[in-house]
């Protein structure tokens, strides 16, 4: 397992990535628990060209991380 490395913004940041994945009912945590799943597989979004991961968080949810 790897640690994955995530730049956060500011928490009260309207713009801003944690507020989104709250709007997801998602945590910090929970996202970085799908980053470090060992069976998170990666692709490349067909919508943004991004990079997406899917993963499991501690709970067993399955989320994608663009």
């Amino acid at each position: 397992m790897h640690d994955a490395i995530v730049i956060w913004d500011l928490d009260d940041d309207p713009d801003g990535n944690v507020v989104h994945i709250a709007e997801h009912d998602l945590t910090k945590d929970d996202v970085l628990d799908a980053l470090n799943d060992p069976n998170m597989k990666t692709d490349v979004s067909r919508s943004s060209g991004h990079s997406i991961s899917f993963g499991a968080t501690s709970d067993g949810r399955f989320i994608a991380v663009v």
